[in-house]
């Protein structure tokens, strides 16, 4: 049973294809450590988690604003030739950041650095979908198997990240954190960026007088607005569970509770990549997001630290194939020339949402408790649902399984 499990990801994988998917797990660990490694260095020098917060949000905010020319650079130029600056660029622009805050520099220049961080961080994640795309282009079924792999590698990253800029920070040094975010994110990035074989097709701007191919808006609009919802759900979610468990008298448990969530979505994801299915990414996508939005409708009532880790282990079930499924559905409908941004689109939604689901969860407690502030996720799932609902595909793409034989049409451009 267990080698039947395992052997749609043996599929996958070839020496090439595994050092891609190696390289970007470890390029992509800063997305998950560095807004908290601010937030911890920042707090240290100044004592203040206001500045520390305002300075970790313009990273984002900032990220989040330049996604899409990021995305766009990325298909009409290449990976190899826009990874190496970018990440560059970020690499200066953090490591400044970390001197401003040392040395005492003026306060807007802790801002401008960590927008400059924030700008330039490429979204590797993206990058190495993109390139499943490409190797895997003519088989769906091995295609969303890939997809469903770096579901769990980005699980993965989200479990180690803030252990690892953490552990570090507190038990090392405040800096210590932000340096490894700034070790993995370099070395990992110039590595991944190197590995030409893999790269996909670059896409130039069309000569003048032609038409770019158009971007599929009535099926990516609906899913930014899904990963938007869904960022909101997991901004609030965090915030939730850590004012819970203080509550709860065991302020600790909360990176536990945390970690059980994403451990259920890691579990989803292995599981979905290893199923034949016969339901085609659409149906997936609104069946995950119904159970997103019912796993977060109970966690307002949760009485106990041991119940809602019961509660959060079977909620996370659902997001690893909901995204796997939205990925998917994004990858059928882009034209090739237009598959890096049209997925740094979805990418930048989720980033997006964390924000605004953060500090609106902060009012509720603020005013009404934790588990009040889970109504927030709650909101944030029904969206997600009234998105994936009116998701509507070209007709050319069909909803067919991607099991053995189902054959998922691709769509002609």
């Amino acid at each position: 049973m267990l080698a039947s499990a395992i052997a749609p990801y043996r599929r996958i994988f070839s020496p090439a294809t595994a050092l891609f998917s190696l390289t970007g797990l470890v390029a992509r660990l800063p997305i998950s450590m560095v807004g908290l490694g601010i937030v911890l260095l920042a707090e240290h020098e100044t004592g203040s988690y206001a500045f520390a917060g305002a300075v970790s949000a313009t990273a984002l905010v900032a990220n989040a604003g330049f996604a899409v020319a990021q995305g766009r650079l990325l298909d009409r130029l290449g990976q190899a030739r826009v990874l190496p600056i970018l990440i560059t660029l970020w690499g200066a622009g953090l490591a400044l950041a970390m001197v401003a805050l040392g040395a005492d520099w003026p306060i807007w220049s802790v801002y401008v650095l960590a927008a400059v961080a924030g700008a330039a961080l490429p979204s590797v994640g993206t990058c190495v979908r993109a390139r499943w795309s490409h190797c895997l282009k003519d088989d769906p079924a091995r295609l969303h198997t890939a997809f469903s792999f770096e579901a769990v590698a980005d699980e993965t990253v989200f479990l180690l990240g803030p252990i690892v800029v953490t552990t570090l920070a507190t038990a090392v040094h405040p800096y210590a954190g932000l340096t490894a975010a700034l070790g993995f994110g370099l070395v990992g990035t110039y590595v991944f960026g190197a590995l030409r074989s893999t790269e996909p097709p670059v896409h130039p701007a069309p000569p003048a007088g032609t038409v770019r191919p158009a971007m599929p808006w009535g099926a990516i609009a609906p899913l930014a607005v899904l990963t938007f919802a869904l960022g909101v759900l997991f901004g609030a979610a965090e915030v939730s569970t850590v004012a819970f468990a203080e509550e709860e008298g065991q302020q600790g448990a909360a990176g536990f509770l945390l970690a059980l969530w994403a451990l259920g979505s890691l579990l989803a994801g292995l599981v979905s990549g290893a199923v034949a299915w016969k339901q085609g990414p659409l149906i997936r996508m609104r069946w995950g997001a119904l159970g997103m939005a019912a796993a977060m409708a109970p966690l307002f009532l949760v009485p106990s630290i041991p119940v809602m880790g019961l509660v959060l282990l079977v909620g996370g079930v659902a997001i690893s194939p909901t995204l796997i499924a939205a990925m998917s559905l994004a990858e059928q409908v882009l034209p090739g020339a237009r598959l890096t941004e049209g997925m740094m689109i979805l990418q930048t939604g989720i980033a997006l949402g964390l924000a605004p689901g953060a500090a609106l969860a902060g009012v509720v407690i603020e005013a009404s408790g934790a588990s009040t502030a889970y109504l927030v996720s709650l909101g944030g799932g029904v969206l997600a649902l009234a998105a994936a609902l009116a998701t509507r595909v070209p007709a050319t793409v069909q909803s067919h399984g991607e099991g053995a034989g189902a054959g998922v049409q691709q769509h002609v451009a």
